[in-house]
């Protein structure tokens, strides 16, 4: 998609942009996962699920999976334009 624009120019630069922010998204949920269950496996008195506190379970829900996609559908709002058809004609 990045080849219909010229290398220097707004378009590319604000695709470039998008792509990194969602990459950097994903891979900060991806790596505070990961960092979550490694710990819950070497320490046998901590659980992903904390039934006592529902509170924190929904601190750790946002935080890894509900705020980065928000965050991914806000950055990827705009939606490519509709082709309109030679035959179609809107009315005035």
């Amino acid at each position: 998609m990045l080849r219909r624009f010229p290398i220097e120019s707004k378009g590319r630069r604000k695709k470039l942009y998008e792509v990194g922010s969602v990459t950097a998204i994903c891979f900060a949920c991806f790596l505070i996962r990961s960092a979550v269950v490694v710990i819950s496996a070497f320490e046998s008195e901590l659980s992903l699920e904390v039934m006592d506190h529902p509170i924190l379970d929904l601190i750790y829900y946002t935080l890894t999976e509900i705020l980065p996609s928000a965050l991914v559908l806000y950055i990827l709002r705009k939606l490519p334009p509709k082709r309109v058809s030679a035959q179609y004609h809107p009315i005035r």
